[in-house]
């Protein structure tokens, strides 16, 4: 049960207010009860409302007042007629979704993080407690590790020849995000092996410092880069290492195979662009 606050209160005097409101959703953090508590938690809603083709609250934005004054709004727009208001505002955030009531019963089971906070024509399906199996690491099968470890080392050659040619965006790019990724991925099946597939790592892997042993997590932590070429190299054999002790551990536990192959000759050739200067593209 959650406990209602000023920001829930307004959210509620609002769609209660307001007609063509039917039902109203909280789902997110703030229904985790596994997730850290604290000030910067958003406020996740969903007001599923009547005539959602009017777009009667993107045609005028006053009643975004009622919250406060904001600092930033940003609206997007779902393939299915939906939308959002991504909301900050001084001290709290709601990020308030409208969508159809058509689709109560579809939408209303998507989310596993869901609670009703109000229901004005008991139309609303019935859900489980709120829970966090809609986002538990799913162990992935055999082509899924094997394209990810292709991935976590393809990518290295890119990043390689972005230090080369000294392209520091391209290189930082190609680090931080893909390569960081394929990363995250196989740590993520790590700790969801590890703890029987049953646990949430947050977006990003933002608890993995939760689940993985102090000395790996440093290793981890430090496998991010920096704007120098020298320790971008450093990184980057470093990530090397780790990949192929996570990887073969995932890959032994799961009776998969390990592409050391792909690792042999990624690293020799990595090697001899950092070494010699060869291989110029």
């Amino acid at each position: 049960m959650i406990v209602k606050d000023k920001v829930i209160n307004l959210i509620l005097e609002f769609a209660e207010s307001d007609e063509s409101v039917r039902v109203v959703m909280m789902n997110g953090s703030r229904v985790n009860s596994n997730a850290p508590k604290d000030i910067m938690q958003d406020y996740d809603v969903v007001f599923f409302i009547d005539n959602l083709e009017e777009l009667k609250f993107k045609k005028n934005r006053e009643w975004i007042s009622r919250f406060g004054k904001p600092v930033i709004v940003q609206q997007n727009d779902f393939e299915d007629g939906s939308y959002i208001f991504l909301m900050q505002f001084d001290d709290f955030r709601i990020d308030l979704s409208f969508s159809s009531v058509l689709d109560i019963k579809e939408k209303g089971k998507e989310d596993s993080l869901s609670l009703w906070l109000l229901d004005k024509d008991d139309i609303a399906p019935e859900i489980p407690e709120p829970n966090d199996s809609t986002y538990v690491i799913k162990q992935p099968d055999e082509k899924t590790f094997d394209m990810m470890l292709n991935e976590a080392w393809w990518l290295q050659p890119y990043i390689a020849k972005g230090i080369w040619r000294d392209e520091l965006p391209y290189v930082r790019n190609a680090y931080d995000k893909y390569f960081m990724d394929s990363i995250k991925s196989l740590v993520s099946w790590d700790i969801g092996m590890t703890n029987n597939w049953s646990v949430n790592t947050g977006t990003a892997g933002k608890w993995f410092k939760n689940f993985m042993d102090e000395e790996e997590y440093k290793e981890f932590s430090e496998l991010y880069s920096s704007n120098d070429y020298e320790e971008i190299w450093e990184k980057l054999f470093l990530a090397g290492k780790f990949i192929r002790k996570i990887g073969t551990r995932v890959a032994d536990k799961l009776g998969y195979e390990y592409p050391m192959e792909y690792d042999v000759n990624v690293t020799e050739y990595l090697k001899k662009i950092k070494d010699n200067g060869e291989c110029r593209m």
